[in-house]
């Protein structure tokens, strides 16, 4: 994607589709949240997220992605404890103990919004609950970092900032993205870098932020499926993302109930 021409948004009307496909994701996210609980499976969360898209009449951006060999199953990613990404949802029961993290997509007249957050499934350990904290914190500072003048650089130095006093694997294969009129676009926004380098942040971009964190190592694992991705020991794994769009007021977190500037 880095090598592509960076498509950016021109007319006040377009940013407001993307701020309806991003209400809509949202809402996704709030309905998963009131129904997780242990003995509920992620399928259910799959489910319910349907339910979501048919309100606000928008299509999912992951259904079917990855073409007619091997498409999507689901409209969202359900990717429990071990699962970076990528995790389909199907017959997994939640359990107490258990983090998931969910990633959803929409689709509102040809533009997208994408986000993701991970939950906790009754208790967990303090380790587990810091990651969750730390992974929250780091997706905050990369997004203040998106803004007219800045640099790629700036977003993802901000973010490994916040992991490295924690000794957390910041995931290297799996980064953020432009996102538009197709959910992955240029450029690729990684979750680590150098202040001041990499492609200037300009108005009518958009962004897809999405620091994933693992408690061991940083590497992973495709499993068979060619979707669910692992971490490489076993440890869990935690996910948030949100769509940003940059505009010369700053920049705007389309992804929640009601936009956010900052």
């Amino acid at each position: 994607m880095s090598g592509t021409r960076v498509v950016t948004i021109k007319t006040a009307a377009d940013f407001d589709k993307m701020k309806i496909a991003g209400e809509c994701v949202a809402m996704m996210h709030a309905a998963v949240r009131e129904i997780a609980a242990p003995g509920v499976t992620t399928r259910d969360l799959d489910e319910v997220s349907r339910e979501i898209l048919d309100e606000y009449g928008c299509r999912s951006s992951f259904l079917g992605y990855g073409g007619p060999q091997n498409p999507f199953s689901g409209v969202i990613c359900a990717s429990p404890n071990s699962v970076i990404v990528h995790g389909i949802p199907g017959d997994y029961l939640l359990r107490d103990g258990d983090v998931i993290s969910i990633d959803a997509g929409a689709i509102y007249e040809g533009w997208h919004g994408d986000a993701a957050f991970t939950m906790a499934i009754g208790d967990v350990s303090d380790e587990i609950q810091n990651l969750l904290d730390v992974t929250e914190r780091a997706l905050w500072a990369g997004l203040r970092e998106a803004q007219v003048g800045n640099r790629l650089g700036d977003i993802g130095a901000a973010i490994e900032a916040v992991a490295q006093p924690h000794g957390i694997g910041v995931v290297r294969d799996y980064v953020g993205h432009g996102i538009g009129r197709q959910m992955h676009e240029a450029p690729s926004v990684p979750n680590y870098g150098t202040p001041g380098k990499g492609l200037r942040i300009k108005k009518g971009m958009a962004f897809a932020i999405e620091p994933m964190f693992n408690l061991g190592t940083e590497e992973s694992v495709v499993l068979d499926d060619q979707w669910t991705v692992v971490t490489a020991d076993g440890a869990y794994s935690v996910h948030f993302e949100h769509t940003v769009l940059i505009t010369e007021e700053g920049s705007i977190v389309s992804t929640l109930p009601e936009p956010k500037l900052l």
